[in-house]
């Protein structure tokens, strides 16, 4: 969990801290007008007693100027839950939001834009995992953080990137639903020596996990991590041989194989902050990397293309400038079905921290 907001967030402050993380890349006016409109919002919030969130995957003029707490999508929940603000505003994407209401409940949860959405959450409803659940029937249900609250609310528990092979495991179960991510589903299976198939391609009379199937799939993918390909490690390698590669476990099995390391987003903060590699590449949300760049210009990011999620991209400085000022768009989750997914998530939080 890192703080970003310090000093008074006046304009002039804001114009040079941005000055110095950015001033290589974007022009000056662009970065003050960024300041202003941040410096707006810094204002606004304290009026409004809230307190903003910043995903990993927020643009840098955001992500290193407004948030009070930057970090992974579940951390950041967390951390909402021990505030004594009344607002919360999330710079992220619904499921996000979604989440930190259901951790929050008495509190006011704003989501700055409407149309930030997300492909994975999107994979999968409420009645796909209870049609599971009537197929194999007993068979606990771990469902990815990333998941919107009805399907959190069908679940047994709730499961992070970070933690998802110790999730499964902890269930002592001979058959565990594995949902929505197919990739992060492989790669559980492959690090716990699971066997893995997904419903469309079980035979009829393997219904009951007799132990052939140790792990139940879904075809969910995240728009941004199934871009990536082996080929482009391999390319990357021939120009850059010193380079070390890291990826996100939505990526591909083969991908992240071909990896020098894998982990949640935090992970690879971590990662890079605490090695001294010639170079990196991040197989991530491209804002990842700009920000991680911006904060340790000592180390070198490479960019291997602009692959920027859609959803997160819907959130900008002025969509949260506007969000606080109007009080949109509040984010609410039936009491029961908040109950229900509380369960699965506080499960979750005994076994591990980060997504």
């Amino acid at each position: 969990m890192r703080c970003t907001v310090t000093g008074n967030g006046s304009v002039e402050e804001i114009h040079a801290k941005l000055a110095v993380m950015l001033g290589g890349h974007a022009p000056d006016a662009e970065l003050r007008y960024k300041a202003e409109l941040a410096a707006r919002i810094i204002e606004l919030k304290r009026e409004k007693d809230a307190v903003i969130l910043g995903h990993n995957y927020m643009e840098p003029a955001l992500y290193h100027t407004i948030p009070d707490y930057v970090g992974d999508s579940l951390e950041l929940s967390r951390k909402a839950a021990t505030t004594d603000k009344g607002m919360i505003v999330f710079c992220g994407v619904r499921f996000m939001a979604e989440t930190a209401k259901i951790l929050s409940p008495q509190k006011t949860v704003l989501l700055p834009s409407e149309k930030a959405g997300c492909s994975l959450a999107a994979s999968i409803t409420a009645e796909d995992v209870r049609a599971l659940k009537r197929r194999f029937p007993g068979v606990p249900v771990v469902s990815y953080v990333n998941t919107y609250a009805e399907v959190k609310a069908e679940s047994d528990i709730c499961c992070t990137s970070s933690n998802a092979g110790a999730v499964v495991e902890s269930l002592h179960a001979p058959t565990v639903i594995f949902l929505p991510d197919e990739y992060l589903a492989r790669n559980v299976a492959r690090d716990t020596g699971k066997h893995i198939l997904f419903p469309s391609l079980m035979p009829e009379g393997k219904d009951d996990g007799d132990g052939d199937v140790q792990l139940i799939g879904w075809h969910g993918r995240c728009e941004v991590h199934e871009k990536f390909t082996v080929g482009d490690t391999v390319a990357i390698r021939e120009e850059y041989p010193d380079v070390v590669v890291l990826a996100h476990p939505e990526c591909s099995p083969e991908v992240v194989a071909a990896s020098d390391f894998s982990g949640s987003t935090s992970a690879m903060i971590d990662y890079v902050e605490r090695t001294s590699a010639p170079r990196y590449l991040l197989l991530t949300e491209c804002a990842m990397g700009d920000n991680i760049a911006a904060a340790n210009p000592q180390k070198e990011m490479l960019r291997l293309c602009s692959v920027r999620c859609p959803h997160m991209n819907q959130i900008t400085l002025e969509e949260t400038l506007a969000s606080l000022e109007q009080g949109r768009y509040v984010v609410d989750v039936p009491e029961d079905v908040r109950r229900r997914a509380s369960i699965a998530v506080e499960r979750m939080l005994t076994v591990g921290q980060k997504d």
